[in-house]
């Protein structure tokens, strides 16, 4: 039996080994800043949430992840929701070769010193300080974004907050916190930064 859950009036199904959406996940669809004209590419998509919200308002949506039951369950979803979504499987921009205008990302944040391969941990493990997976979005998104582009992405007080948005800043991006939650052992914030 799949797990179900509501957002925004639309139905999504969650398969088996694919990450249910917490808090973090609501907080970025609740924030998406996109343009009807924007292409769009949702790094490690899981159940395709922000993908399918993106695809609500913009014509263009590629979905990644490397897990390959969450590329089923996105293309289930967007189905199921009347949206049409591209998904690629691949590792962060290993299958993407174009550029876009918004790349949004909820990277894997928790600190941990576990090396599992199992895809459910893979969509929350962030490495011994949380960030790994961060830096490596990091460092490479310039190259897929349009000149006037920009990426929103969650991030959690857990992972150094502020290492996030002077790295940003050194790459001289605009950036702002446009949302943020607190909770009594961490706080999450949701990044919008453009050139």
């Amino acid at each position: 039996m799949h797990r179900k859950f509501e957002f925004k009036g639309k139905t999504f199904f969650l398969f088996p080994q694919v990450y249910y959406p917490a808090e973090d996940s609501f907080l970025l669809a609740e924030n998406l800043i996109v343009g009807e004209n924007d292409r769009v590419l949702d790094i490690g998509t899981g159940c395709g949430l922000q993908a399918i919200m993106a695809a609500e308002i913009s014509k263009h949506v590629v979905a990644t992840d490397t897990n390959p039951h969450a590329i089923e369950n996105t293309k289930y979803n967007a189905h199921l929701n009347n949206v049409e979504i591209e998904t690629r499987l691949g590792d962060l921009f290993e299958p993407i070769k174009e550029k876009f205008d918004l790349i949004i990302f909820n990277p894997p944040y928790l600190p941990s010193e576990s090396n599992s391969d199992s895809f459910e941990e893979k969509a929350w493990n962030g490495g011994p300080e949380g960030r790994s997976i961060l830096d490596r979005f990091l460092g490479q998104f310039c190259n897929y974004l349009n000149p006037n582009g920009r990426i929103q992405l969650v991030q959690s007080s857990l992972t150094n907050i502020d290492q996030t948005l002077n790295k940003l800043k050194a790459l001289n991006f605009n950036t702002d916190v446009i949302a943020q939650k607190k909770f009594f052992f961490e706080k999450l914030v949701v990044i919008n930064a453009q050139k």
